[in-house]
Protein backbone atom coordinates (compact mmCIF):
# COMPACT_ATOMS: atom_id res chain seq x y z
CA UNK A 1 0.00 0.00 0.00
CA UNK A 2 1.63 2.97 -0.96
CA UNK A 3 1.61 6.32 1.07
CA UNK A 4 -0.78 8.87 0.71
CA UNK A 5 0.70 11.78 -1.09
CA UNK A 6 0.70 14.89 1.23
CA UNK A 7 -1.90 17.81 0.93
CA UNK A 8 -0.21 21.15 -1.05
CA UNK A 9 0.35 24.25 1.34
CA UNK A 10 -2.52 26.39 1.56
CA UNK A 11 -2.15 29.25 -1.08
CA UNK A 12 -1.27 32.15 0.45
CA UNK A 13 -4.50 34.53 0.30
CA UNK A 14 -5.00 37.39 -1.85
CA UNK A 15 -3.97 40.76 -0.06
CA UNK A 16 -5.12 44.26 -0.81
CA UNK A 17 -2.20 46.67 -1.56
CA UNK A 18 -1.33 49.30 1.40
CA UNK A 19 -1.78 52.98 0.51
CA UNK A 20 1.60 53.97 1.89
CA UNK A 21 2.83 57.94 0.81
CA UNK A 22 5.69 58.23 3.33
CA UNK A 23 7.59 55.07 5.21
CA UNK A 24 9.97 56.63 7.63
CA UNK A 25 12.93 54.47 8.43
CA UNK A 26 13.84 54.47 12.35
CA UNK A 27 16.88 52.43 13.73
CA UNK A 28 15.70 50.57 16.05
CA UNK A 29 18.70 51.22 18.52
CA UNK A 30 17.83 54.24 19.20
CA UNK A 31 15.31 54.97 21.76
CA UNK A 32 14.75 58.30 20.71
CA UNK A 33 14.28 58.08 17.28
CA UNK A 34 11.47 54.82 18.78
CA UNK A 35 9.36 57.02 20.85
CA UNK A 36 9.42 60.18 18.41
CA UNK A 37 8.38 58.37 15.36
CA UNK A 38 4.68 57.93 15.58
CA UNK A 39 4.11 61.84 15.73
CA UNK A 40 6.33 62.75 13.14
CA UNK A 41 2.91 61.57 10.42
CA UNK A 42 4.56 59.16 7.92
CA UNK A 43 1.94 55.98 6.87
CA UNK A 44 4.42 53.76 7.59
CA UNK A 45 7.33 53.19 9.79
CA UNK A 46 10.34 51.12 8.85
CA UNK A 47 12.16 49.27 12.20
CA UNK A 48 15.36 48.95 10.70
CA UNK A 49 18.00 46.00 11.23
CA UNK A 50 19.88 46.35 8.24
CA UNK A 51 22.16 49.73 7.45
CA UNK A 52 21.15 51.76 10.53
CA UNK A 53 22.32 49.30 12.86
CA UNK A 54 26.22 48.07 13.55
CA UNK A 55 27.08 44.29 12.81
CA UNK A 56 27.94 44.28 16.69
CA UNK A 57 24.69 45.42 17.25
CA UNK A 58 22.05 43.23 15.51
CA UNK A 59 21.63 40.82 17.94
CA UNK A 60 20.25 43.29 20.54
CA UNK A 61 18.10 45.01 17.60
CA UNK A 62 15.81 42.08 17.36
CA UNK A 63 15.26 42.01 21.28
CA UNK A 64 13.48 45.49 20.88
CA UNK A 65 11.64 45.33 18.16
CA UNK A 66 8.51 43.52 20.15
CA UNK A 67 8.77 46.68 22.44
CA UNK A 68 9.03 49.13 19.39
CA UNK A 69 6.29 48.31 17.30
CA UNK A 70 3.50 49.53 19.89
CA UNK A 71 5.40 52.50 19.96
CA UNK A 72 5.68 53.38 16.43
CA UNK A 73 2.31 52.70 15.85
CA UNK A 74 0.22 54.16 18.38
CA UNK A 75 -1.27 56.83 15.94
CA UNK A 76 -1.86 54.25 13.41
CA UNK A 77 1.14 54.53 11.30
CA UNK A 78 2.08 51.17 9.62
CA UNK A 79 5.01 48.72 11.00
CA UNK A 80 7.15 47.36 8.45
CA UNK A 81 10.87 46.06 9.66
CA UNK A 82 13.97 46.16 6.94
CA UNK A 83 16.01 42.67 7.35
CA UNK A 84 19.09 41.98 6.35
CA UNK A 85 20.18 40.01 3.29
CA UNK A 86 22.95 37.51 4.07
CA UNK A 87 21.26 34.26 5.14
CA UNK A 88 22.90 34.01 8.64
CA UNK A 89 21.05 37.20 9.54
CA UNK A 90 18.34 37.12 7.63
CA UNK A 91 17.01 34.07 8.91
CA UNK A 92 17.79 35.32 12.87
CA UNK A 93 15.99 38.74 11.60
CA UNK A 94 12.74 36.88 10.82
CA UNK A 95 12.54 35.02 13.72
CA UNK A 96 12.69 37.69 15.69
CA UNK A 97 10.23 39.97 13.01
CA UNK A 98 7.47 37.86 12.45
CA UNK A 99 5.50 39.36 15.34
CA UNK A 100 1.76 40.54 16.30
CA UNK A 101 1.59 44.26 14.37
CA UNK A 102 4.10 43.76 11.76
CA UNK A 103 2.28 45.10 8.04
CA UNK A 104 5.50 44.03 6.34
CA UNK A 105 8.60 42.49 6.00
CA UNK A 106 10.99 44.56 3.66
CA UNK A 107 13.67 42.22 2.23
CA UNK A 108 16.96 43.84 0.94
CA UNK A 109 19.06 43.45 -1.70
CA UNK A 110 16.79 40.68 -3.97
CA UNK A 111 18.64 39.59 -6.99
CA UNK A 112 16.46 36.37 -7.22
CA UNK A 113 13.07 35.16 -7.28
CA UNK A 114 14.34 32.79 -5.33
CA UNK A 115 15.37 34.40 -2.80
CA UNK A 116 11.66 35.91 -2.15
CA UNK A 117 10.49 32.45 -2.11
CA UNK A 118 12.82 31.39 0.26
CA UNK A 119 12.09 33.38 2.69
CA UNK A 120 7.95 33.15 2.02
CA UNK A 121 8.87 29.62 3.58
CA UNK A 122 10.27 30.65 6.55
CA UNK A 123 8.01 33.51 7.37
CA UNK A 124 4.91 30.91 6.68
CA UNK A 125 6.80 28.60 9.27
CA UNK A 126 7.01 31.58 11.65
CA UNK A 127 3.38 32.64 11.28
CA UNK A 128 2.03 28.65 11.56
CA UNK A 129 4.07 28.41 15.07
CA UNK A 130 3.05 31.78 16.30
CA UNK A 131 -0.81 31.75 15.77
CA UNK A 132 -0.78 34.47 12.95
CA UNK A 133 -2.72 34.39 10.08
CA UNK A 134 -1.59 32.74 7.04
CA UNK A 135 -0.09 35.03 4.56
CA UNK A 136 -0.71 38.29 7.21
CA UNK A 137 2.88 39.41 6.70
CA UNK A 138 3.49 41.36 3.58
CA UNK A 139 6.75 41.81 1.71
CA UNK A 140 8.48 45.03 0.37
CA UNK A 141 11.09 43.76 -2.56
CA UNK A 142 14.32 45.95 -2.54
CA UNK A 143 16.39 45.25 -6.01
CA UNK A 144 20.10 46.79 -5.22
CA UNK A 145 22.33 45.21 -7.76
CA UNK A 146 23.10 44.83 -11.04
CA UNK A 147 22.34 41.44 -11.20
CA UNK A 148 18.73 41.96 -9.56
CA UNK A 149 17.99 44.18 -11.91
CA UNK A 150 17.84 42.21 -14.91
CA UNK A 151 15.51 40.40 -13.00
CA UNK A 152 13.14 42.60 -11.63
CA UNK A 153 9.88 41.56 -13.52
CA UNK A 154 10.28 37.75 -12.02
CA UNK A 155 11.13 38.85 -8.70
CA UNK A 156 7.83 41.20 -9.01
CA UNK A 157 5.68 37.84 -9.64
CA UNK A 158 7.96 36.08 -6.66
CA UNK A 159 5.27 35.12 -4.37
CA UNK A 160 2.00 36.43 -3.59
CA UNK A 161 3.11 38.44 -0.11
CA UNK A 162 4.55 41.14 -2.06
CA UNK A 163 3.17 44.84 -2.45
CA UNK A 164 5.85 46.62 -3.84
CA UNK A 165 9.06 46.82 -5.51
CA UNK A 166 11.61 49.75 -4.96
CA UNK A 167 15.10 50.13 -6.59
CA UNK A 168 17.64 50.36 -3.19
CA UNK A 169 19.26 53.96 -5.16
CA UNK A 170 22.80 54.22 -3.48
CA UNK A 171 23.24 50.52 -3.30
CA UNK A 172 21.86 50.15 -7.01
CA UNK A 173 24.39 53.15 -7.75
CA UNK A 174 27.53 52.00 -6.36
CA UNK A 175 26.74 48.34 -7.98
CA UNK A 176 27.06 49.37 -11.43
CA UNK A 177 29.43 52.86 -10.47
CA UNK A 178 27.57 55.94 -11.03
CA UNK A 179 26.78 58.33 -9.13
CA UNK A 180 22.83 58.88 -7.11
CA UNK A 181 21.57 61.74 -9.74
CA UNK A 182 18.43 61.69 -11.78
CA UNK A 183 19.93 61.35 -15.08
CA UNK A 184 21.32 58.11 -14.27
CA UNK A 185 18.62 56.72 -12.21
CA UNK A 186 15.31 57.34 -14.33
CA UNK A 187 16.19 54.88 -16.92
CA UNK A 188 16.39 51.93 -13.40
CA UNK A 189 13.91 53.51 -11.89
CA UNK A 190 11.66 53.12 -14.30
CA UNK A 191 12.17 50.02 -15.21
CA UNK A 192 11.17 48.82 -11.63
CA UNK A 193 8.30 50.57 -12.06
CA UNK A 194 7.08 49.29 -14.85
CA UNK A 195 8.18 45.43 -13.71
CA UNK A 196 6.33 46.46 -10.33
CA UNK A 197 2.74 47.36 -12.40
CA UNK A 198 2.77 44.26 -14.55
CA UNK A 199 3.44 42.63 -11.67
CA UNK A 200 -0.21 44.16 -10.14
CA UNK A 201 1.88 46.31 -6.94
CA UNK A 202 2.66 49.28 -5.86
CA UNK A 203 5.88 51.22 -7.45
CA UNK A 204 7.72 53.03 -4.91
CA UNK A 205 10.62 55.61 -4.75
CA UNK A 206 11.66 58.72 -6.66
CA UNK A 207 14.16 59.60 -9.27
CA UNK A 208 16.33 61.05 -6.97
CA UNK A 209 19.05 60.13 -3.63
CA UNK A 210 17.19 58.91 -0.30
CA UNK A 211 20.25 60.93 0.99
CA UNK A 212 19.04 64.23 0.39
CA UNK A 213 17.31 65.74 1.84
CA UNK A 214 17.96 69.54 3.40
CA UNK A 215 16.89 71.39 0.11
CA UNK A 216 13.64 70.99 0.88
CA UNK A 217 12.31 72.51 -2.56
CA UNK A 218 14.36 70.67 -4.76
CA UNK A 219 13.60 67.37 -2.79
CA UNK A 220 9.63 68.29 -3.83
CA UNK A 221 10.59 68.95 -7.18
CA UNK A 222 11.77 65.73 -7.43
CA UNK A 223 8.86 63.80 -5.37
CA UNK A 224 6.50 65.56 -7.86
CA UNK A 225 8.06 64.74 -10.83
CA UNK A 226 8.37 61.11 -9.77
CA UNK A 227 4.56 61.48 -9.39
CA UNK A 228 3.73 62.03 -12.34
CA UNK A 229 5.95 59.39 -13.62
CA UNK A 230 3.74 57.01 -11.71
CA UNK A 231 5.31 56.29 -8.20
CA UNK A 232 3.18 56.48 -5.18
CA UNK A 233 4.94 56.73 -2.56
CA UNK A 234 8.56 56.37 -0.99
CA UNK A 235 10.58 55.49 2.19
CA UNK A 236 12.55 58.53 3.69
CA UNK A 237 15.67 58.73 6.62
CA UNK A 238 14.63 62.11 7.86
CA UNK A 239 11.27 63.68 9.60
CA UNK A 240 11.63 66.58 7.44
CA UNK A 241 10.86 64.51 4.33
CA UNK A 242 7.62 63.41 5.63
CA UNK A 243 5.37 66.16 4.91
CA UNK A 244 6.33 66.44 1.81
CA UNK A 245 5.91 63.05 0.92
CA UNK A 246 2.48 62.75 2.34
CA UNK A 247 2.00 65.94 -0.13
CA UNK A 248 3.22 65.22 -3.55
CA UNK A 249 2.11 61.73 -3.03
CA UNK A 250 -1.36 62.58 -2.46
CA UNK A 251 -3.87 64.13 -5.29
CA UNK A 252 -4.11 67.75 -5.40
CA UNK A 253 -7.77 68.87 -4.37
CA UNK A 254 -7.92 70.09 -8.38
CA UNK A 255 -7.17 66.56 -9.89
CA UNK A 256 -9.87 64.74 -7.31
CA UNK A 257 -12.58 67.25 -8.39
CA UNK A 258 -12.03 67.07 -12.23
CA UNK A 259 -11.59 63.22 -11.50
CA UNK A 260 -15.08 63.35 -9.81
CA UNK A 261 -16.85 65.18 -12.75
CA UNK A 262 -15.35 63.10 -15.55
CA UNK A 263 -16.65 59.89 -13.75
CA UNK A 264 -19.90 61.51 -13.22
CA UNK A 265 -20.38 62.66 -17.00
CA UNK A 266 -18.98 59.80 -18.50
CA UNK A 267 -21.67 57.26 -16.31
CA UNK A 268 -24.30 59.15 -17.41
CA UNK A 269 -23.27 59.21 -20.44
CA UNK A 270 -23.24 56.14 -20.71
CA UNK A 271 -26.57 55.45 -18.70
CA UNK A 272 -28.27 57.65 -21.41
CA UNK A 273 -27.05 55.32 -24.26
CA UNK A 274 -24.19 57.77 -25.79
CA UNK A 275 -21.52 56.36 -27.00
CA UNK A 276 -19.03 59.24 -27.30
CA UNK A 277 -18.37 61.12 -24.72
CA UNK A 278 -17.01 64.52 -24.22
CA UNK A 279 -15.78 66.29 -20.72
CA UNK A 280 -14.38 69.84 -20.63
CA UNK A 281 -14.02 69.82 -24.55
CA UNK A 282 -12.18 67.20 -24.88
CA UNK A 283 -13.53 63.17 -26.17
CA UNK A 284 -12.43 60.79 -22.88
CA UNK A 285 -12.63 57.06 -23.24
CA UNK A 286 -12.10 53.83 -20.70
CA UNK A 287 -8.32 54.10 -20.05
CA UNK A 288 -8.74 58.10 -19.34
CA UNK A 289 -11.77 57.20 -16.92
CA UNK A 290 -10.47 54.36 -15.32
CA UNK A 291 -7.79 56.69 -14.37
CA UNK A 292 -9.79 59.02 -12.97
CA UNK A 293 -11.24 56.40 -10.91
CA UNK A 294 -7.86 55.22 -9.92
CA UNK A 295 -7.50 59.04 -8.35
CA UNK A 296 -10.66 58.59 -6.72
CA UNK A 297 -10.14 55.73 -4.65
CA UNK A 298 -6.23 57.02 -4.00
CA UNK A 299 -7.96 59.81 -2.59
CA UNK A 300 -10.02 57.61 -0.40
CA UNK A 301 -7.78 55.50 0.77
CA UNK A 302 -5.68 58.39 1.72
CA UNK A 303 -8.65 60.39 3.75
CA UNK A 304 -9.77 56.92 5.34
CA UNK A 305 -6.20 56.47 6.75
CA UNK A 306 -6.26 59.77 7.99
CA UNK A 307 -9.64 59.73 9.54
CA UNK A 308 -8.08 56.72 11.40
CA UNK A 309 -5.17 58.42 13.22
CA UNK A 310 -7.09 60.76 13.91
Amino acid sequence: MTDKPAAPPAATPAIALPDWRSMLFVPVTVPRFVASAADRGADAVILDLEDAVALAEKPRARTLLAEAIPQVARRGADVLIRVNRPWRLLVRDLEAAVLPGVAALMLTKVDSPEHVQAAAEVVAEMEAERGLPAGSLRFVVLVETAAGFFRMEAIARAHPRIVAMSLGTEDFAASVGMLAEPEGLLYPKQQMLFAARAAGILPLGFVGSIAEFRDQDAFRAIVRRSRRLGFVGASCIHPLQVTILNEEFAPPAEEVDQARRMVAAYDAALASGTGAVQFDGKMIDVPVVERARTVLARDAAIRARLARAG
